[in-house]
């Protein structure tokens, strides 16, 4: 079997980087927590905007979306900074002790100093980075791989090179007994009843069907039509012309394997396979979900040169066509380009692609790593309170 060198955690899953992190529970602590990381160089922020004044839905889903981030394979340890007596900082990392993740929280409350906050949090995150250092990688069979499949900033050629050949790659990681996470919701529509075919059984594409049709609705509530609305001024620049014509090229990144199951935003599958997540479109929120969900790696398609990355997994940027490669090619990893130029196939870029995943998985830094492109954010599903 296939093997890559990962790191080992005590509850069982493994890890392709090794990061300590400080992440804030609500946006008032965004700047503490960036303070703090600060003051022990090689520590990750995770700075996040939301957490308060929230109605129940996005509440459960901040916390799922953190929880899955601070306990993520990737995070040898994190410190959460939480606010008030009601903050669930505390009571997420009681949750994930109890799994063996190395966890601390720091509650901000009228009785605590920012000064105290500062020296403990310091005293912690030294301690803990000091630790990691020591930890060394190990042989880890390919099936604990799970990677996430991404695009941002379509252009006509998305669904004719770097998609596709995303596809090519993501059908490797399956035949390998490993996960493939397709996202983006928003992507599929016009183009859902060719994934629900693929489904394995009846529940799976009536799951699917109905994260679309949900996901639709809510938008025609606020008085927009997705399918008049898309594709944006950017996907139209880029030579793409109708919704169908862009969900057609998107959801070539899930390649041919049989959809296996149907996740909420930032939850874990329980199979391994092809599996789509409920996300939406924008980037930098559909990346965060992905890697609280598990992804390890995520490939993200680009026709636009987005530069976005993520502060806990590697970001595997696959660029479209050979003119944006020779423009920001210190940003894209692969140049699916070279299809358009008759110099290779789909499926050599797509090997290429697999090929980087497993020298990334054995420690191989990404552009966006090299960049420090580090961005994170939660859908949000519902208005602040």
């Amino acid at each position: 079997m296939k093997t890559f060198k990962g790191y080992k955690r005590a509850n069982g899953t493994f890890g392709v980087r090794n990061h300590v992190i400080v992440i804030n529970t609500v946006g008032e602590l965004a700047g503490v927590a960036n303070k703090l990381a600060d003051l022990v160089p090689g520590v990750v922020p995770v700075i996040q905007q939301g957490g308060t004044s929230q109605f129940p839905e996005d509440a459960m889903q901040t916390i799922r979306t953190i929880k899955g981030t601070v306990g993520h394979p990737n995070v040898y340890a994190a410190l959460i900074l939480g606010m008030g007596e009601d903050d669930f900082a505390e009571q997420i990392a009681e949750e994930l002790r109890e799994e063996q993740c190395k966890v601390e929280a720091i509650v901000i409350n009228k009785n605590t100093s920012i000064d105290k906050i500062f020296t403990d949090g310091k005293a912690w995150l030294n301690q803990s980075y000091e630790d990691s250092l020591k930890v060394e990688r190990v042989d880890v069979p390919i099936t604990e791989l799970t990677i996430g499949l991404e695009c941002g900033g379509s252009d006509a050629w998305s669904g004719i090179t770097a998609n596709p050949a995303i596809g090519v790659c993501s059908d490797l990681i399956v035949d390998d007994g490993a996960t493939s996470i397709l996202a983006e919701t928003t992507e599929a529509i016009g183009a859902e009843h060719i994934l629900a075919r693929r489904a394995v059984n009846e529940q799976v594409a009536k799951d699917f069907l109905t994260i679309v049709k949900n996901y639709e609705n809510r938008i025609l509530d606020t008085g927009e039509d997705i399918r008049s609305a898309n594709p944006t001024p950017g996907n139209m620049a880029g030579g793409l012309t109708t919704l169908e014509e862009k969900s057609l090229g998107c959801i070539k990144k899930g390649g041919y394997a049989p959809l296996q199951q149907v996740l909420k935003y930032a939850e874990k599958p329980d199979t391994k396979g092809f599996v789509f997540m409920d996300t939406p479109g924008y980037d930098v929120e559909s990346v965060a979900g992905l890697a609280a969900g598990g992804s390890q790696i995520v490939l993200f398609s680009t026709g636009k040169g987005s530069p976005t990355g993520s502060p806990i997994v590697p970001v595997i940027k696959v660029g479209t066509n050979p003119k944006l490669y020779e423009i920001m090619s210190e940003h894209i990893d692969v140049n699916a380009g070279t299809i358009v130029e008759g110099k290779k196939t789909l499926q050599d870029v797509g090997e290429e692609i697999y090929n980087l995943v497993m020298e990334v998985a054995d420690g191989e830094k990404t552009k966006a790593e090299q960049h420090r492109n580090q961005e994170f954010a939660i859908w949000r599903l519902a208005q602040s309170i």
